[in-house]
């Protein structure tokens, strides 16, 4: 077995680039079976939201006099580094830590591991995968919810269930899924892979295109931008044309936008000012 970090965050709010860090729990697991645990408040430097408060139970005051990020990054980036980072709706604390973890100058990189997309791989007839979900579902012990080291067991806990409940050829295959490398083009960044939100918006691709550099090659608008934006890189494409535009990227762009109704607007006004090579010629309205 290898070494393993159950982690989860609490932060003020959903905004990696903007809201901060308010507390740290990790689980870490060695491939002997042994356990440890930490639990760290952060300081996050600004207001933490009523609704956050309500919601975590972590206030103004008691991160008033914890340390700020820079003071425990050492720690947090020793008890990370060389292990599995699972989390629930891992994107969301994996993007926050590399971007605390940025901000000191530090590039952070892990193998990810995403217990909703476990839960759903493995039990694809339940339609709820939420961590509440797994606690009924599996009667795992919840000592408390949204706070860091407990919701961090909680995931611990899950992991221990599927291990001693369901075949390991099952458990390797949806652990595989997750971990699949997309085809990029030799031009673009492989860090980008990390950078990608699970969150809906419009994504942006620019390239080659008859000769021209930084030409606008696609325009699309999805609910899940770093699945769509993947997607693109399959091994395998569909198609020849999609293979053409794949080969053809050089910058992706992309915009976090949660209304419907208003990335639907952006996509098309994006696709009549730009025209995007790879794109369908947007219908009239």
């Amino acid at each position: 077995m290898r070494p393993l970090a159950f982690v989860d965050l609490e932060t003020t709010g959903a905004t990696a680039g903007e809201d901060r860090i308010t507390e740290i729990g990790i689980v870490e697991v060695d491939p002997d079976g042994s356990v440890r645990e930490w639990q760290q408040l952060v300081n996050p430097g600004q207001p933490i939201p009523p609704f956050i408060e309500q919601l975590t139970g972590i206030s103004n005051a008691m991160v008033a006099t914890a340390p700020p990020f820079s003071a425990v990054a050492a720690e947090a980036l020793a008890r990370l580094s060389g292990r599995l980072f699972i989390a629930h709706n891992a994107q969301f604390d994996y993007r926050f830590l590399k971007a605390e973890f940025k901000r000191l100058g530090l590039d952070f990189r892990a193998p990810v591991v995403c217990t909703v997309k476990l839960s759903r791989h493995l039990y694809p007839d339940y339609t709820r995968h939420n961590l509440d979900s797994l606690i009924e579902r599996h009667g795992l012990n919840a000592e408390a919810r949204h706070r860091a080291l407990a919701d961090a067991q909680l995931i611990h806990q899950f992991w221990d269930k599927i291990h001693a409940s369901l075949d390991q050829d099952s458990i390797l295959g949806a652990l595989d899924a997750q971990q699949v490398t997309p085809s990029l083009p030799p031009e673009l960044d492989p860090g980008i892979v990390d950078q990608l939100p699970e969150v809906a918006g419009i994504y942006l691709f620019f390239g080659e295109h008859l000769g021209r550099e930084e030409q606008p090659l696609f325009v699309g608008r999805c609910r899940d931008l770093r699945q769509h934006i993947l997607a693109h890189f399959v091994s395998r494409p569909s198609s020849e044309r999609k293979a053409k535009l794949a080969r053809a990227v050089r910058r992706i762009e992309w915009h976090e936008i949660p209304d419907n109704t208003e990335a639907q607007f952006r996509e098309n006004a994006l696709l009549r000012q730009l025209q995007p090579a790879y794109n369908r010629k947007p219908r009239k309205t």
